[in-house]
């Protein structure tokens, strides 16, 4: 019975230390995003005095803050959308399609995640160059794309795995055509996986960094990532480090709300394509 109780608090000492430093630079730049910029050097745990300052100065002076939300919003909607257009109706020819090498093939796209995103960066600057694609949305757009279409065809893939095929032959005989046994029972079904597919897909480009550093040199193009890293302050000269602060809150803090609405939606899409 000691020994039960013993580990028990050893794993709440354990799940305390991963939360703590997990949510540690988050705390440290939430703070310091209320601290009064003439405190943004004060390391005190709570800040002296409560300011809304630096939230002000980030719509402020000449950051372009506002513009960059849209142009994330924008980035990582359409990225959003395409990988699920393209990876639902790919998962589901790989897992109702028979054909030679289909698992080599499924084996070949989730290889294509293991190339670090900078190997590829040169070459598509090259690309994007040429063709005349540098400071638009289509050079952050497709390499997103690139990079979150396997991680969704294989999660996508895993769920019509499950689905049992007999339910589209009994939509068929109910004269149904396979578009519509598809659109109307399978993409209902797999609704979980597609859910968690659009939250993990949006959530990795809107946190995307090194594509839109590299193929955006316009101000009125850049993301929020981007625009956060070049702040130069409100005067342009000031130090910005509580303006960043604040501007990473606003940039995380919407994200963290919709994991946390939706985590049971995510853990039950991440898990139930795993079990038959």
């Amino acid at each position: 019975m000691t020994g039960s109780r013993a580990r028990r608090i050893l794993s709440y000492v354990g799940i305390a230390a991963v939360a703590v430093y997990c949510l540690a630079p988050f705390y440290w730049m939430t703070i310091s995003a209320f601290r009064r910029p003439q405190d943004q050097f004060d390391n005190s745990i709570v800040p002296i005095r409560w300011s809304l300052e630096n939230f002000t100065a980030v719509f402020q002076g000449d950051n372009g803050f506002g513009r960059a939300l849209l142009n994330s919003v924008i980035v990582a909607g359409i990225t959003t959308v395409l990988t699920l257009i393209i990876g639902i109706f790919t998962a589901y020819a790989l897992a109702r399609l028979q054909f030679r090498f289909k698992n080599a093939l499924l084996g070949l796209i989730i290889a294509t995640t293991m190339f670090p995103g900078i190997s590829q960066l040169v070459p598509l600057l090259k690309l994007f160059t040429d063709i005349g694609w540098i400071n638009t949305y289509q050079a952050m757009i497709v390499p997103s794309l690139g990079f979150a279409l396997p991680l969704s065809i294989w999660l996508l893939n895993a769920f019509f795995r499950q689905l049992p095929f007999e339910l589209e032959q009994a939509a068929m005989v109910d004269g149904c055509t396979r578009g519509q046994a598809f659109r109307k029972i399978i993409v209902p079904l797999a609704a979980p996986g597609v859910f968690t597919t659009a939250i993990l897909t949006f959530i990795a480009a809107w946190n995307e960094f090194l594509i839109a550093l590299s193929m955006v040199n316009e101000k009125d193009m850049q993301t929020a990532t981007v625009a956060i890293s070049k702040f130069t302050g409100v005067s342009g000269f000031d130090q910005p480090f509580g303006t960043q602060m604040a501007a990473g809150v606003i940039v995380t803090v919407p994200l963290i709300v919709v994991v946390l609405i939706f985590q049971r939606r995510i853990v039950a899409g991440l898990t139930a394509g795993g079990v038959k």
